[in-house]
């Protein structure tokens, strides 16, 4: 069913642990304002359902609902998180194919020696480590579709927001507008 309009932007912001998806959808909410919903994967599995990452949970689902409805409502849509593509590459292919805007998907590539050390200045770092990286770390995993641009580890934070903004054409002169 399709959702959104011709002017909603959707943007996906995928990668493994610790590759700064949260970190970049934070910075695109701050520096874009109002009409911009995050929706993070982290969020809906673990906050909302506590539910483990496994295929066809429940969080896929709902992730997919709250990404249209806010899109039908009018709102700009980031869905971030790991987002593995054996679990959820057929739900963020049914979200690229339904929205009637424009649909910018990003993957972060980041090396897994970095993930540890980045995974190291965490809060979570404490309740998990190396080993659990490990075993969650998916080289370039990538949507089978294509169409993700993979921006490297190099790319830093103001970079990536920048970067973002402007192929998404989300950048605009006042935060407090709604887009």
């Amino acid at each position: 069913m399709l959702m959104g309009s011709p002017t909603t932007r959707l943007i996906l912001l995928r990668g493994n642990s610790a590759s700064g998806k949260s970190t970049v959808a934070a910075e695109l909410r701050a520096r874009y304002g109002q009409g911009l919903a995050l929706v993070g994967q982290d969020m809906v599995r673990r906050d909302v359902l506590r539910e483990r990452d496994v295929p066809d949970g429940a969080n896929i689902g709902l992730i997919d609902t709250v990404a249209r409805y806010a899109l039908d409502h009018g709102y700009h849509v980031v869905v971030e998180g790991i987002l593995y593509a054996a679990h959820y590459g057929t739900m963020l292919d049914g979200l690229r194919d339904d929205h009637r805007g424009r649909t910018h998907a990003y993957y972060l590539d980041v090396p897994f020696a970095e993930t540890v050390r980045r995974h190291a200045t965490k809060p979570q770092a404490a309740e998990y480590g190396e080993a659990e990286l490990r075993d969650w770390y998916r080289p370039l995993d990538l949507l089978p579709g294509g169409g993700e641009t993979v921006v490297p580890a190099t790319s830093g934070l103001d970079e990536t927001v920048e970067r973002v903004l402007r192929e998404s054409g989300l950048i605009r002169r006042d935060p407090r507008e709604r887009g």
